[in-house]
């Protein structure tokens, strides 16, 4: 879409900039959480657009764990949440302080079935936090019902049941 400059002498806009307009703005309210800034950077561009990310924590001397897993996650924009049962791997490794972990950005379905692609999917290194706070828990929460709308009545009870009895954690994971 082409906007007129600020130094044209005529600053009306088209009938069809107005609408093209009203569409992208439709597009965000419809699917907030979903549209990130383009930035030209792949990883950008994949946690705009996918269903999963697949993660592993990195161990104290940098190797990756064995424990690998394609899991569903939101972004702010600025960090990466993720909602775990509170013994998963992922979990007990942040609480260990193995904070460090990487992640691939797309979507080829469960983690084992991939052999390995994900390793070809735009990737980032984070550092991982579990956060406690409700307040930010009903924020994210919120991210995820606007992200995974379907699939959230089923499973946004059970994400909330489980942040309130213990039983799943939060954890967020700032790029490195």
């Amino acid at each position: 879409m082409k906007w007129p400059k600020a130094t044209d002498h005529k600053l009306a806009l088209t009938r069809r900039q107005i609408l093209n307009s009203g569409l992208v703005l439709g597009c965000a309210a419809a699917f907030p959480g979903r549209l990130l800034a383009d930035s030209g950077n792949p990883v950008d561009s994949g946690l705009a657009t996918s269903d999963l990310i697949y993660l592993t924590p990195l161990q104290s001397r940098g190797q990756e764990s064995r424990c690998q897993a394609e899991i569903w996650f939101v972004s702010d924009n600025v960090n990466v949440y993720v909602v775990t049962a509170k013994d998963a791997w992922r979990a007990k490794a942040v609480r260990k302080g193995l904070k460090q972990a990487r992640i691939w950005v797309g979507d080829l379905g469960n983690w084992q079935s991939a052999k390995g692609r994900y390793r070809a999917l735009p990737m980032f290194e984070a550092v991982g936090n579990q956060i406690n706070d409700p307040n930010e828990h009903r924020r994210v929460l919120e991210l995820f019902g606007s992200k995974y709308r379907m699939e959230w009545l089923v499973w946004g009870p059970r994400f909330r049941t489980g942040l309130n009895d213990g039983s799943r954690v939060m954890l967020q994971y700032t790029p490195a």
